[in-house]
């Protein structure tokens, strides 16, 4: 595959660098994700604290109920604000990574059919149908990935809807919910 030292020192440079993308790819995935954890866990912290001094200056049961039912609320829409952000903190590494991929198996098909090509002229007579079914073999390979490339981009996009959808019946019912509970509790 390799015809001369320069060319597996490029290949090997190539690969290296592939590397460190997906490394660096990876480590601000990772910074994303603990920055969204460290800002999660104190809001949780001040909120909890909050909540406790409002629940705590309850005068009787009735007020207590409202105001826990009331407290909920907010509580299910940041849980589920954060799950969407832990989502599409993984959503976007993933697109990044697979774009990398993308980008080396294009460069790896350019390299194999150039090869070939060349193989090609230097090869004995009556070789060129092998050759023309080697080709024909990567063709039906990349075809099959493209589709299946596809398929897994729908998949996901289908699976980013469903999330999204969920997310927001269940912020609709809490909301719809808290409302309703709180007046049948005072009622």
């Amino acid at each position: 595959m390799f015809a001369t030292p320069e060319q597996f020192a490029a290949f090997n440079k190539t690969q290296v660098e592939s590397l460190l993308s997906v490394a660096n790819t990876t480590f601000a995935t990772v910074e994303r994700l603990a920055n969204l954890n460290i800002t999660a866990a104190r809001a949780l912290m001040e909120d909890s604290l909050a909540n406790a001094k409002t629940v705590l200056g309850a005068k009787d049961i009735q007020e207590l109920m409202t105001l826990q039912t009331a407290l909920a609320q907010p509580m299910v829409e940041k849980s589920v604000a954060y799950s969407r952000s832990v989502y599409e903190i993984g959503a976007q590494a993933h697109e990044e990574i697979s774009k990398l991929f993308e980008g080396q198996l294009a460069e790896m098909n350019k390299s194999v059919s150039a090869s070939l090509d060349k193989a090609a002229k230097s090869a004995p007579a009556g070789s060129d149908v092998a050759i023309a079914a080697v080709k024909s073999a990567i063709a039906a390979a990349n075809s099959a990935y493209d589709s299946l490339s596809k398929a897994t981009k729908q998949v996901a996009e289908i699976a980013e809807a469903n999330v999204t959808a969920a997310t927001d019946a269940t912020v609709k019912a809490v909301s719809g919910a808290t409302p309703a509970k709180a007046t049948k509790k005072a009622a």
